[in-house]
C-alpha cells in the first residue's frame, strides 16, 4: 500500500489530465483478472468483484487527481512533476482502495454480494468527475456507497462521522465593476472602480452577519481583488472573485440573489456598471443516517481505530455529494496526523503529507463496512 502511494505521489496528474494514473489503476485490476471499465465519465475507472453468493451491491470510492502545487517536501517520494503534487491525500485514497480490492478479490469465494470499486478523476476541480461517472453508469445496480477522506490534521486512529451535512456546497462568484478611469490628481472627473469595489467587499460581509440566521452556517469570501494600474491612475475596472459555502439550499439561493442586490446598489450609487456571474459548484455532502450508523459500528470492529467521534460540519466541498444524491451511503474522515510530528501542514499546502498508517485504517473501515453491510441486509429482511 505504501509502495503504491509513493509511486502515485511521485507521478501526479492534475484534474481531467489523469490518463497515466487511470492506466496504472486499470492495469492493477487487470493483472488480478478483475472486470474493469476505463474511460468512465472521462478518466474514471470502475472495477467489480462478485462474491460466490447473491447479496447487496456495495460501492467504495476513491479519487485520484492531484493539484497544481509545487511539492516542497524533502522526502524520497517527492513529486517528480514540476508544479504538480498530491497535496490532499488522493494518492492515499487510491492506494487504500486498490489494496482493499486485492483483499476482497482474494476472499471472493467466501463473500456474498457485489463490490464496486470506483476510482474517480477530477475531484479537485468543478464540475468534477463524480457527476459524469454517475451519468456513465458507475452506480448501476448499487445499493449503497461508502467513501472516506484521509485527514492530516486529525490524529491517526480517529474516525470522524456526522449525522446531517458533513461538507458544504461550494460555489464561485465573479464580479466585474466598470467605472471611468482618469488621472489620480483629478478624481472628480472619474468613477473610481476601486472605491466601489472596496465598498462592495465590506458590504458583502454583512450578508452572512446581518441577513442570514446565526444558526445557519454560511461563508461569503472575496478571495481575489484585481485593479492593477500605475500609481497615478484611477482604475476604470476592478475584478472580484470569491466563494460561497452553505449547507441549506434556501440559504444558498438567498445568498446568490443577495450578492447581486448588493452589487447593483453600490454600482448605482457609484455610477458604475457591473457584470455578475454566480457558478454553482458541488452541492452539500449529506450522508444518510442508516449508512452512517453502520460505518460507526464497522469502525468499532477495526483494531487500529482508537477513537470514533461525531465532528462539526466542514466548509470544504466534495463531489461525493452527487453519489449520495443518487444512492444511500455515507462519507467519513480518517485521521492521518502522525504522532510526534512538530509541524502539521494543512491540505493543499506545498509541504503537505500524512501518516501512511492511516491508509490501512481507511481500507479496513471501508472493507468492514462493505462486507458487514451484507449481514445487515439479512437482519433487516429477517433472513
Amino acid at each position: 500500500m505504501v509502495s503504491i502511494r509513493r509511486y502515485l505521489h511521485q507521478h501526479p496528474e492534475v484534474s481531467f489530465q489523469e490518463t497515466k494514473t487511470a492506466a496504472y489503476i486499470a492495469n492493477f485490476y487487470r493483472q488480478l483478472g478483475i472486470e474493469t471499465r476505463t474511460g468512465v465519465g472521462g478518466n474514471g475507472v470502475v472495477a467489480r468483484i462478485s462474491g460466490s453468493r447473491p447479496g447487496r451491491t456495495v460501492a467504495l470510492r476513491a479519487d485520484f487527481d492531484a493539484l497544481p502545487i509545487q511539492d516542497e517536501k524533502d522526502v524520497p517520494y517527492k513529486s517528480t512533476v514540476p508544479g504538480v503534487m498530491h497535496a490532499c491525500g488522493h494518492d492515499g485514497h487510491t492506494s487504500a482502495l486498490l489494496m482493499l480490492a486485492n483483499a476482497v478479490h482474494a476472499l471472493k469465494d467466501d463473500l456474498e454480494g457485489e463490490y464496486v470499486f470506483i476510482h474517480q478523476h477530477a475531484e479537485e476541480y468543478a464540475p468534477g468527475g463524480a457527476k459524469p461517472m454517475i451519468e456513465d453508469g458507475c452506480l448501476e445496480g448499487v445499493d449503497a456507497i461508502f467513501g472516506t477522506h484521509l485527514w492530516a490534521t486529525v490524529p491517526t486512529g480517529t474516525i470522524q462521522y456526522r449525522f446531517g451535512p458533513i461538507m458544504a456546497a461550494a460555489d464561485r462568484f465573479e464580479i466585474k465593476i466598470q467605472g471611468r478611469g482618469g488621472h489620480g490628481a483629478q478624481p472628480h472627473k472619474t468613477k473610481d472602480a476601486i472605491v466601489a469595489a472596496s465598498q462592495l467587499v465590506l458590504e458583502l460581509q454583512q450578508i452572512v452577519s446581518r441577513r442570514i440566521s446565526p444558526i445557519e452556517p454560511a461563508v461569503v469570501t472575496v478571495a481575489s481583488f484585481v485593479a492593477e494600474n500605475a500609481f497615478n491612475i484611477i482604475a476604470d475596472r476592478a475584478n472580484l472573485i470569491g466563494t460561497v459555502r452553505t449547507f441549506n439550499d434556501d440559504v444558498r439561493d438567498f445568498i446568490e440573489s443577495e450578492i447581486e442586490k448588493v452589487v447593483k446598489g453600490i454600482c448605482l450609487s457609484s455610477d458604475c456598471s457591473y457584470e455578475y456571474t454566480y457558478t454553482r459548484g458541488y452541492p452539500a455532502v449529506v450522508p444518510h443516517d442508516e449508512q452512517t450508523k453502520h460505518v460507526v459500528e464497522s469502525a468499532g470492529m477495526v483494531a487500529e481505530v482508537t477513537s470514533i467521534e461525531e465532528m462539526e460540519p466542514d466548509m470544504g466541498g466534495e463531489d461525493f455529494a452527487y453519489y449520495l444524491q443518487n444512492v444511500k451511503g455515507t462519507f467519513f474522515f480518517t485521521g492521518a496526523k502522525a504522532a510526534g510530528v512538530e509541524v502539521i501542514y494543512p491540505h493543499h499546502h506545498p509541504k503537505f503529507d500524512f501518516d501512511e498508517k492511516a491508509m490501512l485504517i481507511a481500507a479496513k473501515t471501508l472493507g468492514t463496512a462493505a462486507i458487514t453491510y451484507q449481514v445487515d441486509s439479512k437482519v433487516s429482511t429477517g433472513t
